[in-house]
């Protein structure tokens, strides 16, 4: 957990693409379930915000 922290503050590209796929799942998750209108109303944002942070990061050293 340490070593994630580290790297998330390093800029290092392993710890931002696993937050941005974490962010693009939970999205997807947010989109399919059938409960809270709430959370089906901001799934696209933050499958977004994932998708466009994955794009980013890709850019990032290893």
């Amino acid at each position: 957990m340490i070593n994630i922290i580290k790297g998330l503050l390093r800029f290092r590209r392993g710890p931002w693409e696993m937050l941005a796929t974490i962010l693009i799942a939970v999205g997807v998750f947010m989109l399919m379930q059938p409960f809270a209108i709430g959370l089906y109303s901001y799934s696209f944002i933050v499958t977004l915000v994932g998708t466009v942070m994955f794009i980013i990061v890709s850019h990032f050293s290893e």
